[in-house]
């Protein structure tokens, strides 16, 4: 039994691994472009405490190596991605997001730290500390809740790639797996509902992959991040048979180009500000 929950504890650090590497594609173009426009911080800010928290988990835990280990690497990937995102993220963002980064993965993660170690018994402070990490990774494995219902909305799968789905489904089923092994609830419970999940996200993708999407215009703020891994959805992409393309500004509602022109113009999202101050103006000059 022990050799077995070594094996897939290494196999479940490999995945994890993998799935912590995600989102490097999108920090390259954040570099690239130097702007890290619509992208949110919060999932890696959020990401970061929790690996954080399973990194002392492990270390507090007897026998909890493979654990420490995989959440430190993460904790350490996640650190690189928030410094990169404070580094190219608008004044505004910037100082926000500092602001959640001191609260949560400072002040809250060394409250955590500081009182677990002073005021618990060893096995209490185990109990304090695992339901949690329990919490906050039963938290992270729904956000793709929301990519799921926009699945079954547009019946298109364009914002659930396949990889991260599956690797959630790997992840959850390896680490649920390890957790009946070593008789560890705190882990098993979190990555049986990743699991589960995981599970009803491939059979969505079975039954959408083929299926066009659907016209319907997308709300969201433009954009939305899910973190297993990650995906990045920025503004609307609509596909228009017999209609040319062209480079320009987007604009607030598509039936408004249908009005003026019957070019499809595709190009960055407005920010909120920027709508507002959105005129017929600015749209007769972008399709000029």
């Amino acid at each position: 039994m022990a050799t077995l929950s070594l094996i897939l504890g290494i196999i479940g650090n490999v995945i994890s691994i993998l799935m912590f590497a995600a989102p490097l594609k999108t920090f390259k173009q954040v570099v690239k472009k130097k702007s890290t426009e619509n992208f949110k911080g919060l999932p890696y800010i959020t990401t970061l405490l929790s690996t954080s928290l399973w990194t002392f988990y492990g270390i507090i835990k007897p026998g909890g190596l493979l654990v420490a280990t995989v959440n430190g690497a993460g904790a350490v990937i996640h650190i690189v991605y928030v410094a990169i995102f404070l580094a190219y993220a608008p004044k505004s963002v910037r100082v926000s997001s500092i602001k959640l980064v001191a609260a949560l993965d400072v002040a809250f993660f060394g409250a955590v730290v500081a009182v677990t170690m002073a005021a618990f018994r060893p096995a209490i402070r185990l109990t304090v500390v695992g339901l949690i990490c329990t919490g906050l990774t039963i938290g992270m494995y729904a956000a793709p809740l929301s990519a799921m219902r926009i699945v079954i909305r547009t019946k298109s799968v364009k914002y659930m790639p396949f990889l991260l789905s599956f690797f959630q489904f790997l992840n959850g089923g390896i680490w649920a797996a390890y957790a009946v092994l070593v008789a560890d609830y705190f882990i098993g419970v979190p990555n049986g509902v990743g699991f589960l999940l995981g599970s009803v996200q491939l059979i969505l993708y079975m039954i959408y992959r083929k299926k066009p999407g659907s016209e319907e215009q997308l709300q969201d703020d433009g954009s939305a991040h899910l973190y297993g891994g990650a995906i990045q959805m920025h503004g609307e992409e609509m596909i228009v048979k017999n209609r040319s393309l062209s480079k320009g500004n987007s604009l607030p509602k598509p039936s408004v180009v249908r009005e003026y022109s019957d070019t499809l113009v595709k190009a960055r999202s407005l920010s909120p500000f920027e709508l507002e101050n959105f005129g017929i103006n600015d749209i007769e000059r972008g399709l000029e």
